[in-house]
């Protein structure tokens, strides 16, 4: 600790450090550089001067695909960092058990993962997250007696009354490096995780990056908005059977990315069946909402397209009866489901590539990649 060079000389000065991976953790860590040093004096220690920097970096995985703390820590002494907190939107877990923060008490550094920490108020969130996670490390570096003493007990840190409804839990931790978790328990902990997750793979990439598909999609529904036996068709059938078809494009066209480019995950093991079940959950959800995205987006496009082209009254001399509001949006709900249909064998001239980067975070597709030349997967398929 450094003495504090103002008017109270004899104030020590921790400097925290927060090394976050590019992206929306740096936007979030920024953010919280200009926060925390108010939050740290009033929930771990007010004697304190708190000073916090941030760096942006992406730390390699290892092996197992985890960031090595004892790795980032070796960039303490160059910052002139007394504590480390590094903020990524790697996801990890501790066997079946989300995991929202590691600790690794000797080393003065802990790692926070953004889908753990929720996906409602992350910057809250986070900001509560690294608060604890500093709280345990400055314990030991401010005093402390014993990393393991720690391990075991948080109460030196004062929480918020809505905390302790939390579905976070301090645990110890078995794993080389790391003193213990901030882990998420119950099926809301497992719940808050996929949600996070789905939260920074940002489902709503896919409709600028699919390109091919929307193009094959527009074109299917402009076909059946002009289709006189269409109109019919759609004038015919019920809400009801609407809304299912709408559901079935959607459904067919998630399945269809997820089947044609490889994005279903194996687990290796028999252990990893639970982990693997978690990332494809969060990859369909995130290819629902991202292809629901689309239709809604070319549900719009093609009403204006035929409230302009298609007049009341040629409508109403092919179906035989006055129209409303309601028979066009019949009409355009039934060719945007057909588009949808259609989209998804565009999205086959999609490059796997491609479609990887719309649908994960960078961490994750550096995680997927990993994890196939591990298990001898070859290279993905296409180019941009």
């Amino acid at each position: 600790m450094n003495a504090e060079s103002g008017e109270d000389r004899t104030a020590p000065t921790a400097t925290v450090g927060l090394l976050s991976d590019p992206g929306r953790p740096t936007d979030i860590a920024q953010k919280l550089s200009a926060e925390l040093p108010g939050v740290l004096a009033d929930r771990v220690n007010s004697e304190v001067v708190w000073r916090v920097c941030v760096r942006s970096e992406q730390v390699p995985l290892d092996e197992q695909g985890r960031i090595p703390l004892d790795e980032a820590a070796e960039k303490m002494p160059a910052e002139q960092w007394d504590l480390m907190v590094c903020i990524t939107e790697l996801p990890r877990s501790d066997g079946s058990r989300p995991v929202v923060a590691d600790v690794d008490v000797k080393r003065g550094v802990g790692l926070a993962s953004l889908p753990a920490i929720g996906w409602l108020r992350p910057r809250a969130h986070a900001r509560n997250t690294v608060a604890h996670v500093v709280g345990v490390l400055s314990k030991e570096k401010l005093g402390a007696s014993g990393s393991r003493a720690v391990s075991r007990s948080h109460h030196h840190i004062r929480r918020r009354p809505t905390e302790f409804a939390s579905p976070v839990r301090q645990v110890p931790s078995d794993q080389e490096n790391i003193d213990l978790h901030l882990a998420l328990t119950g099926a809301r902990g497992r719940l808050r995780l996929l949600f996070g997750m789905v939260r920074d793979n940002r489902p709503w990439r896919l409709v600028p990056s699919l390109s091919r598909a929307i193009a094959a999609s527009a074109a299917a529904a402009a076909f059946g908005i002009f289709y006189p036996s269409i109109w019919g068709m759609a004038d015919a059938l019920s809400v009801q059977r609407l809304v299912a078809i709408s559901c079935f494009a959607v459904v067919v066209m998630a399945v269809w990315i997820t089947v044609h480019n490889s994005l279903w995950e194996h687990p290796a093991r028999h252990v990893d069946a639970k982990r693997a079940a978690l990332y494809n959950a969060a990859t369909v959800l995130t290819l629902l909402i991202g292809v629901l995205c689309m239709y809604v987006l070319l549900f719009a496009v093609t009403l204006l397209a035929a409230a302009a082209v298609i007049s009341a009254s040629y409508m109403e001399a092919q179906l035989g009866h006055s129209v409303g509001f309601f028979e066009y949006v019949k009409l355009v709900w039934l060719a945007s489901s057909m588009g949808t249909i259609a989209g998804a064998l565009g999205s086959s001239l999609e490059s796997e590539a491609a479609v990887r980067r719309a649908t994960y975070s960078r961490r994750e597709q550096e995680r997927r990649a990993r994890r196939r030349r591990r298990e001898g997967v070859g290279e993905e398929k296409g180019t941009d």
